[in-house]
């Protein structure tokens, strides 16, 4: 295939590059865009390592062709920073969810897709929407961090239900 111009918007900024369509999104991110937030895990989409947020749901980025992205692309990177972290970032943070961190990013991005979708989840919801791989088992301690992400965001909105 030949290299074609494709924009797309990462983190609010559009981007117009010469790309292979087939491109996968997650080597867009890293190799052309230095967005070296988002991980290569399996490659084959299982994993959830390379979750970005596209048009507010959760993708998995390594199979992805650039050419079929349809909506804004949010990365880890443009959630917060470290001086103000997104809420969900802070929440991780305050319970140390992380043990190698390989797979927060993923981890992070497909639980502001969740409180997104759904303010405060259940169990069951998060349970369906958490469907990212932890080597390190961290399973227990991201439920507890999505709870407190979404009392934080609750407070934050002032609905206190």
């Amino acid at each position: 295939m030949q290299p074609a111009r494709i924009a797309l918007t990462v983190n609010g900024q559009r981007h117009s590059l010469p790309l292979e369509p087939d491109m996968p999104l997650l080597w867009v991110l890293r190799d052309e865009l230095g967005l070296t937030g988002t991980k290569y895990g399996c490659g084959i989409g299982q994993c959830g390592a390379c979750t970005v947020r596209m048009a507010g749901a959760p993708v998995r980025s390594c199979t992805l062709p650039v050419s079929a992205v349809t909506g804004a692309v949010t990365t880890i990177e443009g959630l917060g920073t470290a001086a103000a972290p997104h809420p969900v970032q802070q929440a991780w943070i305050d319970t140390q969810v992380a043990q190698c961190g390989y797979c927060q990013s993923g981890q992070i991005i497909a639980a502001v897709c969740l409180l997104a979708e759904h303010p405060a989840p259940t169990p069951a919801q998060i349970d369906a929407a958490m469907t990212n791989l932890c080597r390190c088992g961290t399973y227990a301690r991201v439920r507890i961090a999505i709870a407190r992400a979404a009392a934080a965001l609750g407070a934050a909105t002032g609905d206190r239900t």
